[in-house]
């Protein structure tokens, strides 16, 4: 399961059994950081996923920000929540991708609002699928 975390809201997306088609599954709207957590976990759990997929946004100079510790932090709670191991994926420009894909779709205002986090988790999931691929 594809995740990216936000302070409002956190898209989630998942993956067919053969890794070959990433989709949006939804998109948490939460503030608290615990609560997020527990209804991400909530999520996984019923999708019987088997690896989460955290989305780890580094500076675009590679360094570990503020804004990725805590990314990392939520992927902690998560692994304490469900049991299940994570991968903290590099999500450096997958909103801004995102954002250019729902522009290619014409999805604007409120609509755009409510999904571009989980196309980003798409985005996030869909490039650590491609790595594993490449890796066999």
């Amino acid at each position: 399961m594809g995740v990216d975390f936000g302070d409002a809201r956190t898209g989630l997306a998942v993956c067919d059994k053969s890794e070959l088609l990433a989709s949006p599954l939804t998109v948490v709207q939460e503030q608290d950081f615990e609560r997020c957590a527990k209804a991400v976990a909530e999520k996984a759990l019923a999708e019987k996923v088997e690896l989460l997929v955290i989305g780890y946004p580094k500076n675009m100079n590679n360094t570990i920000g503020e804004r990725a510790e805590k990314c990392q932090k939520f992927a902690e709670l998560l692994h304490e929540l469900t049991g299940l191991d994570y991968v903290l994926w590099d999500e450096r420009c997958t909103t801004v991708a995102a954002h250019q894909y729902l522009n290619v779709t014409n999805t604007r205002g409120k609509k755009r609002k409510a999904v571009v986090d989980a196309v980003a988790a798409v985005l996030i999931l869909e490039g650590y699928l491609g790595y594993r691929k490449h890796q066999k």
